[in-house]
C-alpha cells in the first residue's frame, strides 16, 4: 500500500502544479483583459481632446473634413499666434485669474471653517441644519438666477467681479460635505490631547485639522479652480463690459470676431490655450485628488 502511494505522489504533485499554472495563467489573462479594457475606454474618452490638440496645428481645409484626420498634413505652429491676434487673450486671462484666485481662497476658507463646526461642535439642530445645507444642492442655478440677479443689481454689483467672487466666501454645500466627512475620520483622541496641552479651538483647527485634511483641501481646491476657470454662464450674465470678460466668454465670442468667419483651426488653438491650465493643475495634484476623494467618504 505504501509503495502504491509513493508511486502516485509524483503524479499528484504534477497535477497540483499544473492546476496552479493554469490558475495563474487565467489570472494573468484576466488582468490583461481588464487593463486592455481600461486603456481602450481611456483612449475613447481622450480622443476628442487629442483631436482638438492636433487640429490646432492643422490648416483650415483639413479641420472640417469627414472622416476626420488625426495627423496634420502640414504643421502650422503659427495658428496660436494668429489666434492671439483675434483674441484679447491677455486681458481675458487676467480677469479669469482674478476671479479664480479669489474664489479659490473663499471656497477653501469658508468651507473648511463651516465643515469643522458641523463635524466637531455639538449644538441644537445640527443634523437638521446639515440636511438643509445638503438640500440646497438640489436647487439648480437657473431657479435662483432671476432673484439673485435682481439682488446684485440693487446693490450695484452687476458688471463687476463681486457676484462671481463673493458667494464663495459663504461656503459651498458640496465642498462643506467633502471636508466634513474627512474631519469626521480624524480621531477624537488627537483633539483631546491638543486641548489638554492648552490649545484653543482656533489653534486646533489651523495647526491640527487643516494639515491633516490636506487631501480633502486639495480636492476642494482643484474643483473650485476648475469651476471658476470654466464658468461661462456667470460671467455671461453679470459681466457686460467687454474689458471684464473672462476666457470662457472670449472663447465664445471668438467665432464671431471680425475676420474670424469659421476659422476652426484658430478656435482649436484658442481652446487648447484655455484647457491646458486645468489639465496641468489636475496632473500636478492627481495623487492628492484621488486620495482625498477616497478618504472623504470614510464616515457619515
Amino acid at each position: 500500500m505504501t509503495t502504491v502511494n509513493n508511486t502516485r505522489q509524483p503524479y499528484i504533485l504534477e497535477q497540483a502544479r499544473r492546476r496552479d499554472r493554469q490558475r495563474r495563467l487565467w489570472q494573468i489573462c484576466g488582468r490583461l483583459g481588464l487593463y486592455g479594457l481600461l486603456v481602450g475606454v481611456s483612449l475613447w474618452y481622450m480622443a476628442p481632446l487629442f483631436w482638438m490638440f492636433m487640429s490646432s496645428f492643422m490648416p483650415l481645409e483639413q479641420v472640417g473634413i469627414f472622416p476626420p484626420e488625426w495627423i496634420p498634413r502640414q504643421w502650422q505652429f503659427h495658428n496660436y499666434t494668429d489666434a492671439l491676434d483675434f483674441w484679447d487673450f491677455g486681458n481675458s486671462l487676467k480677469n479669469t485669474l482674478i476671479i479664480t484666485i479669489f474664489s479659490l481662497i473663499g471656497d477653501l476658507a469658508s468651507s473648511t471653517i463651516v465643515a469643522y463646526g458641523f463635524a466637531r461642535f455639538r449644538f441644537p439642530f445640527r443634523d437638521a441644519l446639515f440636511l438643509i445645507l445638503l438640500a440646497t444642492l438640489m436647487l439648480p442655478f437657473a431657479v435662483r438666477l432671476i432673484p439673485v440677479y435682481i439682488a446684485y443689481n440693487e446693490i450695484g454689483w452687476v458688471n463687476t467681479f463681486w457676484p462671481l467672487i463673493a458667494p464663495n466666501y459663504f461656503g459651498s454645500a458640496f465642498y462643506i460635505f467633502i471636508c466634513r466627512q474627512f474631519f469626521l475620520g480624524i480621531p477624537q483622541d488627537l483633539l483631546d490631547a491638543a486641548k489638554i496641552d492648552g490649545a484653543s479651538e482656533f489653534r486646533i483647527f489651523t495647526q491640527v485639522m487643516v494639515p491633516l485634511a490636506k487631501p480633502a483641501i486639495v480636492v476642494i481646491a482643484i474643483l473650485s479652480f476648475q469651476n471658476s476657470w470654466n464658468d461661462f454662464l456667470g460671467p455671461l450674465i453679470y459681466l457686460q463690459d467687454a474689458k471684464l470678460h473672462t476666457l470662457a466668454i472670449g472663447l465664445y465670442k471668438f467665432q464671431s470676431l471680425p475676420g474670424q468667419g469659421g476659422q476652426y483651426h484658430l478656435q482649436m488653438a484658442a481652446s487648447v490655450m484655455m484647457v491646458m491650465p486645468v489639465l496641468i493643475v489636475f496632473f500636478m495634484f492627481q495623487k492628492q485628488f484621488i486620495q482625498g476623494a477616497n478618504l472623504s467618504g470614510m464616515k457619515g
